[in-house]
């Protein structure tokens, strides 16, 4: 579900606390002391499968950004380093590839830049142990701007490179720093920054539980400029300020921002569209949205700034149609109105026309906006999946011409790697998974109809398929409503992949509130949620049984946050399926609302606050059918978990134990909403497969 930030501190930790002063500790995570301490599985194969299949995924080497210079000649990259136990860790190498040559070289602020960059696959280098990232070219393509805590573990700071000359440190902060991006004219360099931040920015990351009188308290990220001839910092918006996402203006005269007064996690979700002058003078408000808004571009001539627009239910997973509105304010224009998918990502280029990466159905693909013409020519398509980072979206890295671009590329089959090249037409650059072979069987997409909908999903097929066998099958449900199943490699400790190398079918719907399929399919299911998107996940589920030797009397059903939400909803609206595990879920909107701090995104999927329409928020809560509970049902989650509070797992778990159905609650101490320790999550996995085998095998 969306980002969600501090839980009312008193209930959160009551709540929290009786969850633990329920269960002994084990490993690093708790349980109920009614609960065995792990599900046995009815046939020791499958766990060693599965076991196989995560440390496949650990080996991985994940990528945590590409980036392409404005000439198109060359790349670079940011390689994670693996930390201990597999996962991949906060330490990175940055490496510069050219095109024409193929030549690599490294670059850290411990060294040179244009020291020649060691083999992937040999002993940690130099700047291991180093947090390096955020890259951004010049304009001219001669020199590379990062972040970097070479000074000052945990504390990162910005760097200029250019080859042959020692890495020149701009800033001495204390606090959080993020996306630099250099001038059209060369001059200055503008980022985010946090001062005296205490925590990791986002939702996603483990929240610091509250004590004492509660207030409203945070951190503002604001827009910041460092010169690159005197080195002058200076910090431009406004102290109360929250400054999302920014571009240049062509002249470097101004700034497009999206930011918002107040908190800034809560109020991502009424964030406007404002102008800022690189003097620093006051914001204007140029345009308050009917939706959310992502990706601010300037046109060319400086004339107007396009943008995406839509009902997204997380800062950082874009989906909805492409706006423009002028510079100075006025009424916007949507540029791809009915438009049968869902932009993530656009570029004005220097032509007139907008380049933008966009969710077609579960496809990957990008294509060319004519604003003047309204024409649109699609310049790629398939069923992979592109990003510019690992962090929460789907990007791409643009030449300045919009011809080359940079992207980590993988899917179902293939893990993540670097390509870059003319666009349909790019070239592998890395290739440090080459040994990683996907432990499962094949993903086919499968197409059903719904309601007035045509919907699509993925199947995927159990290791070691058998034709002549029936095999159980696990619905996956993804996370949002607003994201999208695409073809893609699952990261490291995964839970749902790994079924599928464990001998199930896996089911991943892309029903209606996902991306892929226009505004109008996102927004079906506001005022809606458990209705038309379950309906869409059962004939869909029906599609599978009818493509497949599946069993339909060994069904499971299973998701985490957006999928949590949608499993508890499962199993107190149909029998259909034997066992579940829900996942980060939410169980009861009424308590959810006052157990948050973000209760903006609410608002556009439901219409009033709890507070005007309950009636609403009730008739979409599992809670409120808790009575038909048949299934037995694991409930997972993080004690920090600050979208989809640990009081929300309680509240389904307490209510399943009273009524007498089969359950479990495993709380993991000091996860947040996205688990970060290789040991929980190879015990996620594994207590989530152990559940599924003692019930479907």
């Amino acid at each position: 579900m969306p980002a969600f930030r501090s839980v009312s501190a008193v209930l959160a930790l009551l709540l929290i606390s009786a969850v633990a002063g329920l269960s002994a500790p084990q490993s690093q995570h708790s349980r109920p002391a009614d609960a065995p301490a792990s599900p046995p599985a009815a046939d020791p194969r499958p766990a060693s499968r599965l076991d196989s299949a995560l440390d496949v995924l650990f080996a991985a080497r994940a990528f945590a950004q590409a980036a392409i210079s404005p000439d198109g000649s060359k790349v670079a990259w940011v390689l994670r380093l693996q930390a201990k136990g597999g996962a991949p860790s906060s330490n990175t190498r940055i490496s510069i590839t050219s095109l024409s040559d193929h030549k690599t070289v490294a670059v850290s602020a411990a060294r040179p830049a244009g020291a020649p960059a060691k083999p992937a696959a040999s002993s940690r280098p130099a700047s291991a142990g180093r947090d390096e990232g955020s890259l951004a070219w010049s304009p001219d393509s001669r020199r590379i701007a990062f972040l970097s805590d070479a000074g000052e573990p945990g504390q990162l700071q910005l760097y200029v490179a250019e080859p042959g000359r020692a890495p020149r440190r701009l800033t001495r902060l204390h606090g959080l720093l993020a996306s630099p991006q250099w001038s059209p004219d060369g001059k200055s360099i503008a980022l985010l920054y946090t001062e005296h931040a205490t925590r990791a920015a986002g939702p996603l990351v483990a929240e610091t539980h509250e004590t004492g009188e509660i207030k409203d308290t945070y951190f503002e990220q604001r827009l910041a400029v460092v010169s690159l001839a005197t080195g002058r910092f200076r910090v431009l918006s406004p102290a109360d300020m929250y400054i999302y996402e920014f571009d240049w203006s062509p002249d470097s005269s101004r700034f497009a921002a999206i930011a918002a007064q107040g908190n800034g996690d809560d109020n991502w979700y009424i964030a406007r569209l404002y102008t800022l002058e690189a003097s620093g003078s006051s914001m204007r408000s140029i345009y308050k949205p009917a939706l959310q808004i992502a990706c601010p571009s300037w046109s060319p001539d400086g004339r107007r700034i396009a943008f995406i627009e839509g009902l997204m239910s997380d800062e950082g997973s874009t989906g909805g149609d492409i706006y423009a509105v002028p510079a100075s304010g006025g009424e916007a224009e949507n540029l791809t109105p009915d438009r049968k998918s869902s932009p993530s990502w656009l570029s004005w280029i220097p032509d007139g026309r907008i380049l933008f990466n966009e969710s077609v159905g579960g496809d990957s693909a990008i294509a060319a906006l004519d604003p003047a013409s309204g024409s649109i020519q699609q310049l790629f398509r398939g069923q992979v999946h592109l990003e510019t980072s690992d962090a929460l979206g789907s990007e791409i890295s643009a030449s300045r011409d919009g011809s080359a671009i940079a992207a980590i590329r993988s899917s179902f089959s293939a893990p993540p790697e670097v390509w870059a090249g003319p666009i349909g037409h790019w070239r592998q650059i890395t290739r440090v998974n080459d040994a990683v072979k996907a432990p499962w069987g094949q993903a086919k997409s499968i197409h059903w109809r719904s309601d007035p909908f045509d919907v699509q999903g993925w199947l995927i097929y159990p290791a070691g398929f058998d034709p002549s066998k029936k095999y159980p099958l696990i619905v996956g449900v993804h996370g949002g409503p607003g994201s999208v199943v695409q073809s893609t490699w699952p990261p490291g400790g995964s839970f749902l992949m790994p079924l599928a190398a464990a001998g199930y079918f896996l089911f991943l719907p892309n029903a209606r509130g996902s991306f892929g399929q226009g505004q109008a399919f996102t927004r079906a299911n506001v005022k809606d949620l458990g209705y038309g998107d379950f309906r869409d996940i059962l004939a869909g589920l029906d599609e599978a049984l009818r493509a497949a030797p599946i069993d339909p009397h060994r069904l499971g059903i299973t998701g985490w946050s957006y999928g949590g939400y949608m499993t508890m909803w499962a199993v107190t609206h149909t029998d259909r399926f034997r066992a579940a595990m829900a996942g980060a879920g939410l169980a009861n909107f009424l308590s959810y609302y006052g157990e948050n701090q973000i209760d903006q995104w609410m608002i556009p999927f439901f219409g009033a606050s709890v507070y005007d329409d309950p009636a609403v928020y009730a008739r979409s809560s599992p809670i409120t059918f808790i009575k038909n509970a048949r299934t037995p049902t694991l409930i997972l989650v993080g004690d920090s978990d600050g979208e989809c509070p640990a009081p929300q797992s309680y509240e389904f778990w307490h209510a399943l134990k009273t009524l007498g159905v089969e359950t479990q609650l495993v709380v993991y101490a000091h996860e947040g909403h996205r688990f970060i320790k290789p040991a929980d999550l190879r015990d996620r996995a594994r207590r989530t497969l152990a559940w599924f085998d003692s019930h479907l095998r």
